[in-house]
């Protein structure tokens, strides 16, 4: 799977930084540095209808459709995804999960099945068929891409939701490679959220005296 930044709100900190300081009429102290702390404590008090201003876009390529099923139905996002019903799938590659790799008797039921779909969609196309109708045999598996755009509030969403342990390993993958591509584009904004050393998304508040 890969994952590339496409754009970002330009200054995205000091963006929220406005806005936040809008709702307590406290402009007056925005300086070079300021941005950090008034974020960093928006956070920590929940104050997140701020971060609605700031957007980034990611194109994810190498990734299962049984993965985009599950990305999509994060609504405030929006998505342009590879069409199967206009591009043709001759050349499909798949996804294969680690559990079934991992499993040598599991891997050749796994090419087997996928080896199927393949030719039985060539043969589709090859008889005539839409590509609409004959992707109908093409599995979860199949590999796709998708470009999505979120603002950063609902990006820390996906981000708690899809990267955490109960999540599924790929759209897991997936928000742990967002999580860190944004902690370098606005770290006051995801500083409370880390990538564990099992690779999930985990948050991390700093504790309160």
């Amino acid at each position: 799977m890969e994952v590339e930044l496409l754009a970002v709100t330009p200054d995205a900190e000091k963006l929220i930084e406005r806005a936040g300081r809008t709702c307590y009429m406290s402009q007056d102290r925005i300086s070079g540095g300021s941005a950090s702390r008034f974020l960093r404590m928006l956070i920590s008090r929940g104050h997140l209808s701020v971060l609605e201003h700031a957007y980034a876009t990611f194109r994810v390529s190498g990734i299962s459709r049984a993965a985009t099923h599950q990305l999509v139905r994060h609504r405030l996002c929006s998505f342009s995804q590879k069409s199967q019903r206009y591009v043709k799938e001759r050349e499909a590659d798949f996804v294969v999960p680690p559990s079934i790799r991992a499993n040598q008797e599991a891997m050749r039921v796994f090419d087997g099945f996928v080896s199927a779909s393949r030719d039985a969609y060539i043969r589709l196309i090859d008889l005539g068929i839409p590509k609409e109708d004959a992707r109908f045999v093409m599995p979860n598996a199949a590999s796709s891409e998708i470009v999505m755009s979120a603002n950063f509030r609902e990006l820390r969403h996906v981000m708690l939701t899809r990267g955490s342990k109960q999540a599924q390993w790929e759209v897991r993958r997936l928000a742990v490679k967002i999580l860190r591509l944004m902690k370098q584009q606005a770290p006051n904004v995801f500083f409370d959220l880390e990538v564990t050393e099992e690779e999930f998304v985990e948050q991390r508040l700093p504790e309160t005296s």
